[in-house]
């Protein structure tokens, strides 16, 4: 005797690509990529006062994609062997880790709060061999649109 397939599997498996897609799709768009004013802050405690903070404005197209490569000091000689990786997301919260391949003991972590018109990071620095600490705040507020070609450029 031959068994009949059971319509309501297919069902079943449609509703949860649907499901799956649906939720990526939210994912995804939680920072809808396009035109940001960026102010950058940088502290560093340990300094004198008058060099502990630095602060930057500028203006520039972001996708979700670059919020690993966003904060500006991972440009720094100090970091150089230094990237963001091992992405975690959390709701509207996505976070990485600090790996450094040098093997000189730096540590440290970035967190972004993702909104729907501001996006906001801190990456938390914390250089080996000096014991001394340092961050990065970056604030992204929206203001329009990129053209797709430049997109990806930071």
């Amino acid at each position: 005797m031959r068994t009949l397939p059971n319509p309501r599997a297919g069902v079943r498996r449609t509703v949860l690509l649907i499901t799956a897609w649906a939720s990526l799709a939210s994912a995804s768009q939680s920072m809808p990529p396009g035109l940001y004013d960026v102010t950058t802050e940088t502290a560093m405690p340990h300094l004198e006062e008058n060099l502990r903070y630095a602060t930057t404005h500028e203006r520039r197209c972001l996708t979700h994609q670059d919020l690993s490569q966003a904060f500006p000091i991972l440009a720094h000689p100090a970091l150089k062997d230094c990237s963001l990786g091992d992405e975690v997301r959390e709701g509207e919260v996505v976070s990485y880790a600090l790996i450094c391949t040098g093997g000189h003991g730096t540590t440290g972590e970035a967190r972004w709060e993702l909104g729907e018109h501001r996006v906001a990071g801190t990456l938390r620095v914390k250089l080996g061999g000096k014991n001394m600490t340092l961050h990065q705040r970056v604030i992204a507020v929206a203001v329009g649109e990129c053209a797709a070609q430049k997109l990806s450029v930071r």
